[in-house]
């Protein structure tokens, strides 16, 4: 197996949400604005000539630009939990060491160049060859939660 295959390992999770979440948010976020304006400037035409249909047109675009502003919000913030809970860690990968004879065992972390039945060195306690037994990775399990 030549080094470069050794450097390419399973692509990356997505770290971010998708560009088209993010376009939707922008232009809520742009339209509910605008009609906050239109609310305004239909309120100011309405106390400049007294015209009770732009007092209408005030309350509706005013209605719609909150409601627009609050929708972008909590999709803003529902996007970037969802960002915080997308990262996944890694766990780490270990490599098993043990002497055939004595049953001397040691736990290291993973080191370039590692494999199975591999010889390791000279034991600690009887002198005999270690060899590599097992190369795994280390799942940490997750506290599961109790629901009442």
């Amino acid at each position: 197996m030549s080094e470069d295959s050794e450097a390419k390992e399973a692509p990356e999770p997505p770290q971010g949400a998708s560009s088209y979440s993010f376009a939707i948010i922008f232009i809520t976020l742009v339209l509910s604005l605008a009609a906050l304006g239109f609310a305004v400037n239909s309120y100011l035409t309405y106390i400049s000539r007294n015209q009770f249909y732009e007092a209408v047109y005030a309350t509706v675009f005013l209605i719609i630009g909150f409601l627009g502003l609050a929708s972008s919000t909590y999709m803003l913030m529902q996007t970037r939990g969802r960002i915080m809970r997308m990262r996944i860690e890694i766990p780490p990968v270990m490599t098993t060491i043990t002497c055939q004879k004595c049953g001397f065992k040691n736990v290291r972390t993973f080191e370039r160049g590692d494999y199975v039945f591999k010889q390791a060195g000279p034991c600690p306690k009887c002198n005999d060859k270690l060899l590599v037994s097992a190369i795994y990775r280390e799942v940490k399990e997750k506290p599961k939660k109790e629901i009442f």
